[in-house]
């Protein structure tokens, strides 16, 4: 072989290396991604946000050492349809899941995938709430449905597999392993670790059944809502079915075996999945608090109540509730606090970033509520809280409003990959590291489960930094429209009030451009209104 064929084949072996070379550090330079996300965690319930209800130092140190965004929003507030928004980038009506009855079609696209096929790895852990086998991990080991909270089971890769333990704990340890054990160390990872808590029904730990019992919470200012019958709202506030003294119950919620008249509640049905060292301590935690109770209100005849007495017995229950749901909210809080000191013992901080937040946000007793699914603030609002030492300074604050329809092409952007056309939602990357603050103006919302458990209504509405417009259909047909900044509670439509006509005005435009611009319609609403009630009819008929 001559001098010059040697030569040239050394060159072009020189450049393949120096191209394989700088490809591999290319794909090292990528950051990893850590999604943290609960379920129902209001972010009344984190101290970042100035509730004063509980504690969650861990969480805050996602703020303190990043951002924290105060007006982020949902799509769509009920559990399936917000993780599909999430996986997608697209909304309800775009991606097929409306509702927690419709099937979601792993097939489409999604943003682990694109990251999984672009040389990232990829885990799910924890609840995901769509049926069938995940698509886009490596490896997946995901809650069944809702899951329990003791001695759960998991799908491990589609394997059924009981584990003995708490499920925050146990979902915070898996993901740990993973971490350490479970990925391939050259290659960037997408961790998805997701917690059950603090979904109903909400089951403390062992370690924290006693935690706030020293405590009394004093509920919110409009707890009573229901005694003026919900003025100034419409039919769907008076009509629906979340109110902490007349819907929950006396069991599953409220954690009492037998009830004030005396009645088994089916709670010990729900105790035989706890091993004998779990019950006892349970008992040991419960009995006292109930026997209490039941001493001061048992046999009570609801029928000749004095309004003073049912206030007090509402108080207590609203108590029960929010200790409960505070307490499993800490159990999450241990788990992060263990995650980020994982990142920082192993040189991963400073290359990760780590996400904070909800399926949706959740009512703590404002208006008297529980649960989710509306529009207002409580339940449209999630928490949400990132950091990235490298781009997110400490401390920043965003009010700009985001939604869950934003994190796929966000971690996308992050990956260096192009986002697909069909994506709907906008990156905020720029926004956190504060090269720019241009956003949108205005977010769309849907909700289509109903009837149903709740009887929210469906409806679907526009919200800008200012102003909400929302229309409740189907069986009504209202609007309501309220000025967040001189009703921050949304205490009293002002749809009809002649003053403010040209707002009004101005929001049915801003309705239907934000509509069509997500491709939306009656058409949309009439065909999933047909799925639905075929599936319920179905249902309710057998």
């Amino acid at each position: 072989m001559s001098g010059i064929k040697i030569y040239f084949l050394f060159l072009v072996a020189a450049f393949a290396c120096s191209c394989d070379s700088k490809e591999e550090q290319k794909l090292a330079d990528r950051p990893n991604i850590i999604f943290i996300m609960a379920d129902d965690h209001a972010y009344q319930a984190i101290s970042a946000y100035g509730g004063g209800l509980n504690e969650t130092p861990n969480i805050d140190r996602i703020a303190k050492e990043g951002a924290i965004f105060t007006r982020a929003t949902v799509t769509n507030s009920i559990c399936a349809p917000s993780r599909a928004v999430l996986l997608t980038g697209k909304h309800s009506f775009m991606n097929g899941k409306v509702d927690n009855i419709q099937a979601f079609d792993w097939d489409q696209d999604n943003f682990p995938k694109l990251m999984q096929a672009n040389g990232y790895q990829t885990a799910l852990i924890g609840k995901i709430h769509l049926d069938g086998q995940p698509q886009g991990f490596d490896y997946s080991m995901v809650l069944p449905g809702q899951g329990d909270y003791y001695n759960p089971d998991f799908l491990i890769n589609g394997e059924t597999k009981r584990i003995e333990g708490y499920v925050t704990d146990i979902t915070t340890d898996l993901a740990l392993d993973w971490l350490e054990n479970g990925r391939d160390k050259d290659k960037p990872f997408l961790l998805l670790y997701h917690q059950k808590a603090p979904h109903r029904n909400w089951k403390p730990a062992p370690e924290y059944l006693t935690l706030y019992d020293d405590k009394e919470f004093t509920p919110p200012a409009n707890f009573f809502d229901n005694e003026t019958n919900y003025q100034g709202r419409g039919t769907a506030a008076r009509e629906q079915k979340m109110e902490i003294d007349e819907i929950m119950r006396w069991g599953r919620d409220l954690m009492l075996e037998v009830n004030p008249f005396g009645d088994s509640t089916g709670l010990a049905g729900e105790l035989k999945r706890f091993n004998p060292e779990q019950l006892k301590a349970w008992r040991a935690a419960f009995d006292p608090k109930n026997e209490v109770f039941l001493k001061a209100y048992g046999q009570l005849d609801e029928k000749t109540l004095s309004l003073e007495k049912k206030r007090e017995i509402a108080i207590w229950k609203y108590n029960r509730y929010i200790k409960n749901y505070l307490r499993t909210i800490k159990s999450v809080d241990d788990g992060v606090g263990e995650v980020l000191d994982y990142l920082e013992a192993n040189g991963l901080a400073e290359n990760t970033i780590v996400v904070y937040t909800s399926d949706q946000g959740f009512y703590l007793g404002e208006h008297g509520w529980f649960d989710k699914r509306f529009m207002y603030e409580e339940s449209f609002r999630t928490p949400l809280l990132v950091k990235y030492p490298k781009e997110i300074k400490p401390g920043t604050t965003i009010k700009n409003l985001v939604q869950n329809l934003d994190f796929a092409p966000t971690f996308l952007d992050y990956a260096g990959i192009k986002a697909p056309k069909e994506i709907q939602g906008e990156s905020f990357r720029k926004l956190m590291s504060g090269e720019s603050d241009k956003w949108r103006d205005a977010v769309y919302y849907t909700y289509y489960e109903y009837p149903a458990e709740h009887s929210v209504k469906r409806h679907n509405g526009v919200a800008t930094d200012r102003y909400k417009l929302i229309h409740f259909y189907y069986d009504i047909d209202e609007w309501e429209l309220y000025d967040l900044e001189k009703d921050p509670h949304e205490m009293q439509s002002v749809y009809d009030d002649p003053s403010y006509a040209e707002v009004r005005e101005m929001m049915h435009k801003k309705f239907e451009e934000v509509r069509a611009k997500y491709g939306d319609s009656d058409a949309n609403d009439k065909r999933f209104l047909e799925e639905y009630m075929e599936v319920y009819n179905r249902r309710n008929n057998n």
